[in-house]
């Protein structure tokens, strides 16, 4: 009986031993979700229930729905952030609780709803604060964001520090606690996209990337999904504006937490209808927007937002 109590321990030093020795190969992207129910913390009642679709490399998804349909929840569930109730979300074959949560983080980008960036430079801050971080991957983040342009313009390019109301002041200047002035909250979308998309992840999740985008950043946002389709990348995209929709190859209807459609637009929505346009009839998409709820980004989720740079750095 001692050694069927040991079998446990003895399988987890063996596959951390596997993992140290033979570290698994960088994943392709290729994500299947398979009857995922997800509660939210705190709650009893799943938010989604019983969703399954399949995404190849170099897919673009465009996740869309009415208010309080899941799609914000989705987003945290594809990127680990919240657990699941049941069912599975694989990268590559692997469920994400087999991956590691280090070498997970550095395989997914995650552009959250409600921006928030550290207290340091934007440099540092598209690094993810890596304590190493890499220059040449720094500036690769940033032109993938197109957003490299943008950031020379600011008098001290990247080396202008910001916080974590996304004020922006020079770094000789700026001391923990000052609150500068206010950058934009469209420049402090696009910096954080660099920072989702830094070290060239295999799998990228945008809640809402457009949410705050003139019209240049959001020439600059689509034409950064295209590029990284065309590198072979996974894109999740939570649908805000009809622009994006031009931009992806799949689409997910969501309708109170469940699937109402899952496919390539012109199947979803019909070959009669405008995906660009002003209206797409059937599914409550009108306007500028595409009708969505708000969900707090600053809940406490847990320690999986520090790997994937998105929570607040504290001192």
């Amino acid at each position: 009986s001692l050694w069927l109590m040991l079998l446990p321990v003895l399988y987890y030093l063996h596959q951390t031993f596997l993992r140290l020795v033979s570290p698994a190969p960088p994943p392709r992207g290729e994500v299947v979700v398979s009857n995922l129910y997800v509660t939210a913390l705190g709650g009893r009642d799943p938010v989604l229930k019983g969703l399954s679709f399949h995404l190849e490399p170099g897919d673009a998804l465009a996740v869309i729905g009415p208010s309080a349909a899941g799609k914000s929840t989705l987003a945290r569930a594809l990127v680990g952030v919240w657990p699941l109730h049941h069912g599975d979300i694989r990268l590559d074959g692997a469920t994400l609780d087999q991956w590691d949560p280090g070498e997970l983080g550095r395989h997914i980008g995650y552009l959250p709803q409600d921006v928030a960036l550290f207290d340091g430079t934007i440099a540092e801050n598209i690094a993810r604060l890596d304590p190493h971080p890499n220059p040449q991957a720094v500036l690769a983040a940033a032109n993938a964001a197109g957003v490299h342009e943008m950031i020379l313009r600011l008098q001290h390019g990247y080396a202008t520090r910001v916080g974590d109301a996304g004020s922006a002041m020079p770094v000789r200047r700026c001391r923990f606690g000052d609150a500068g002035s206010a950058m934009p909250g469209g420049q402090r979308q696009r910096i954080a996209l660099a920072r989702a998309l830094y070290g060239d992840p295999a799998l990228i999740v945008m809640d809402e990337p457009n949410a705050n985008l003139d019209a240049a950043g959001e020439a600059a946002l689509t034409a950064a999904i295209a590029r990284l389709r065309k590198a072979g990348r996974t894109v999740v995209v939570i649908a805000h504006r009809r622009t994006v929709l031009a931009s992806v190859n799949r689409v997910l209807v969501l309708k109170d937490g469940k699937q109402a459609a899952f496919g390539p637009p012109e199947k979803v929505f019909g070959t009669g209808h405008n995906i660009t346009g002003h209206n797409i009839t059937g599914h409550n998409i009108t306007g500028h927007n595409i009708t969505g709820r708000k969900v707090d980004e600053s809940e406490a989720i847990n320690d999986n937002r520090t790997r994937l740079g998105v929570g607040a750095r504290s001192r």
